[in-house]
This record gives structure tokens, C-alpha cells and sequence, in this order.
């Protein structure tokens, strides 16, 4: 199996699956908005780090996407401004991104809809960014908690977000297909009439507290 199809498989499983396969490991653990109902990606990621309310560095970063890469930008401190809108997505849409996921704002929504681009958003607001300040590109950045490094793949559903170490692909792909076919197990048991209150011996830890 080809990088690209492990990277394809990971969006296939899933970020639950992903996460609890990885050691819970990597969660991107904000609220996000997924502006594509639906829609479940995983890819690289292309790092940016914007100053302050400033979406320069989002336009900086446009002639550097490589196709299948997903898009992430953040800031110093998430706030409410949007970083992406209509036109620079078309920018990204262009070039082959995979999809952007925004530790800030986006807007122009429905043209993003119909843009047809996955994309994950801390926020939805109307307000937009200066550009002005110099911020840095292809750096280590932290959303919610995880460190995203530059070729890190980042792997998004309509649960949310989780980034897996380019280093512990094949390891996490190998543990997530390991999963999967567990819970395959365990829900012809459930479907044969067994419940997880007995088959986790979940019962005996209530009664012996009973």
C-alpha cells in the first residue's frame, strides 16, 4: 500500500477509530464546524501561523500547496476573525488542497458550500483580518491541545479532528484496521442480543460496589 493509499485509508476509518487506535494521541480537541456536511478527508498537513486578526500569511502560503495537502491555519490566540473566505479557498481549491481546517473564523459560507472544498472552522463570523503582519509558514503550530508539524497527517470527519505522526502512519493505520475489525465482532454480538454491560464485565465492577 502507497503512502497515498494508507493516507486515504485513515479517512476511510475514520477519527474516532483513528484516535482510540493511536493511544489517544493527536486530538484536535476544539469545536469545529464542518462547513461540508459529510465530508471526511485526511492528508499532510501545510502549516501556517498568521499574526494576530491577519490573514497575510493565508495568502502567502497559497503558492506553496501541494495537491492532497490539508490546509491549516491558526493564529497566536483563536479569535472570531475569518481568515478564509470564498476567494482564498478558491485559491486552495485550485492547487489541489484536500481541505482547510481554520483555528479562527470563516465566512462567506454558502458559496463555500457550493465551492465544494472540505472545510473545518473554529468559527463562523463575518469580520475580517488585516493583512499587515508577518507571520510564519511550515512551522510546528498547536490546535487544541495538538502539535501539527509540517507533513503530520491530519485526518477529519464530521467527529472532528486528530493528527497522527508522519512517523506512526503505517503503525496507527495497522492498529485503526485492528480496531475496526473488533467492533465488527462486537456488533454481531450486540446484534445477536449481548449487551456490553456483560461482554466488558462491566457488571461485576457495579456489584461489587453495590
Amino acid at each position: 500500500m502507497t503512502n497515498k493509499e494508507q493516507i486515504a485509508r485513515l479517512a476511510e476509518l475514520g477519527v474516532a477509530t483513528v484516535y482510540e487506535a493511536s493511544g489517544k494521541e493527536g486530538l484536535i480537541d476544539i469545536p469545529l464546524i464542518q462547513i461540508l456536511p459529510g465530508s471526511r478527508v485526511a492528508g499532510p498537513a501545510r502549516t501556517v501561523l498568521c499574526g494576530q486578526d491577519d490573514n497575510l500569511m493565508v495568502h502567502a502560503i497559497m503558492e506553496q500547496i501541494q495537491p492532497g495537502e490539508v490546509l491549516v491555519l491558526t493564529m497566536p490566540k483563536p479569535s472570531p476573525v475569518a481568515l478564509i473566505g470564498e476567494l482564498l479557498a478558491t485559491q486552495a481549491k485550485v492547487r489541489g488542497a484536500a481541505a482547510i481546517l481554520v483555528d479562527a473564523s470563516v465566512r462567506d459560507v454558502e458559496e463555500l458550500v457550493e465551492l465544494g472544498l472540505p472545510i473545518w472552522t473554529h468559527y463562523v463570523r463575518v469580520k475580517g483580518a488585516a493583512k499587515t503582519k508577518v507571520g510564519q509558514l511550515n512551522i510546528p503550530v498547536t490546535v487544541g491541545g495538538a502539535t501539527i508539524k509540517l507533513g503530520n497527517i491530519v485526518v477529519l470527519d464530521t467527529d472532528g479532528a486528530v493528527c497522527v505522526k508522519q512517523e506512526r502512519l503505517a503503525e496507527v493505520l495497522a492498529k485503526s484496521e485492528a480496531r475496526l475489525e473488533r467492533e465488527t465482532q462486537m456488533r454481531a454480538r450486540l446484534e445477536a442480543g449481548e449487551i456490553s454491560y456483560d461482554i466488558h464485565g462491566l457488571r461485576a465492577i457495579v456489584e461489587k460496589q453495590s
